[in-house]
């Protein structure tokens, strides 16, 4: 395992610098001062088109931390500890994954994106790569025709694929499935445009949406991509031995943050505050 984990660090090392070398694809270099660059990436993000969230859309797919509940709160506790592992290593890209269909490891990620999504001096970005059976846009009710598979491919403008959600939130999703996306994935095309995402509108958090690890090698061959993975088991569904399976490629991979158990019944009286 130590020697696939000293080639990931090697890769990761030389898209850093790979990164630090390549001209932004987007837009020239340009001279700015700290006040006109934070000026300037503010209104690169308002430029992105608008998409109107309709709140009982949200909640009836169990997304339940747009606006701050007693729902939110498991949700919350969740943001605050990633955000402060993530600061504390300087990552910017958590990738979150499940060892086979139906966890809700969808739920989890708009449920946690929107929960960064509400401090304000933090911005959120969510690529889903989950293009075998894609979900994100059903659920937001987002009709936008590009599909971010070609845009992975550079055969779309990057500009074209990203929806905001109010002033601090962006999502980057596939409209329509694709049979092979982990060739797309491990592609040197793919994680430049990644690259060139993340240098150009400069998320705080990065929220990577992947397929389950079971079903395909997508995940596995997208791993040097990411700083960190969050894995969602699904209680009563989800064996240990499947955790531990995944939990173990994960590890010789990338940093585990930890496993979610979700589709909890049954909570413990003492994880529970009044009405929560």
């Amino acid at each position: 395992m130590d020697h696939i984990r000293t080639a990931i660090e090697q890769a990761r090392k030389e898209r850093e610098l790979n990164k630090q070398k390549r001209d932004n694809p987007f837009t020239a270099p340009l001279q700015l001062s700290p006040d006109e660059a934070k000026l300037a990436l503010e209104q690169l993000w308002q430029k992105l088109p608008d998409h109107d969230i309709n709140p009982k859309r949200l909640t009836r797919n169990r997304v339940m931390t747009y606006a701050a509940n007693a729902a939110a709160t498991p949700f919350d506790v969740m943001r605050t500890n990633l955000l402060h592992e993530m600061r504390s290593n300087k990552w910017r890209r958590v990738a979150i994954t499940s060892p086979g269909s139906k966890c809700g490891k969808t739920t989890i990620s708009l449920n946690l994106a929107f929960s960064l999504a509400r401090q304000r001096d933090i911005r959120v970005m969510v690529i889903e790569l989950d293009m075998r059976r894609p979900a994100i846009a059903r659920i937001l009710g987002m009709r936008h025709n590009t599909n971010f598979a070609s845009v992975l491919a550079v055969q779309t403008k990057v500009d074209d694929s990203i929806q905001r959600v109010g002033d601090n939130l962006a999502f980057a999703v596939p409209q329509s499935s694709n049979q092979s996306p982990a060739e797309l994935l491990q592609s040197v095309h793919a994680a430049h445009v990644i690259d060139a995402i993340e240098q150009r509108y400069q998320p705080d958090i990065m929220i990577f949406d992947m397929p389950p690890m079971l079903v395909a090698d997508d995940t596995i061959a997208f791993t040097d991509q990411i700083d960190c993975m969050l894995l969602v088991g699904a209680a009563e569904t989800t064996t240990m031995d499947e955790i531990h399976r995944c939990k173990q490629d994960l590890e010789a991979r990338t940093n585990l943050l930890g496993v979610v158990l979700n589709k909890c019944r049954y909570v413990d009286t003492a994880e529970s505050y009044g009405t929560y």
